[in-house]
């Protein structure tokens, strides 16, 4: 799971499964669109919510890459 925060005036963190992601724009604001449809508006950048989701990935890789070694 990933952090980010929804784009609202609290700033709310919350956990996203990034298989879930379809999609990320910048339109200005940064939205997050989900396979099942759901689009949600975050306070981070396109290119943090990418690199969030490729330090997930890699970190995934490695514990599996231990865990067959």
């Amino acid at each position: 799971m990933i952090q980010l925060h929804k784009l609202s005036h609290e700033r709310e963190p919350f956990h996203l499964n990034p298989d879930l992601i379809e999609r990320v724009d910048a339109s200005p604001d940064c939205h997050v669109t989900l396979t099942t449809g759901t689009r949600i508006a975050v306070c981070e950048t396109e290119d943090q919510v990418v690199a969030k989701v490729r330090t997930w990935r890699v970190d995934v890789l490695a514990q599996a890459m231990r865990l067959a070694g």
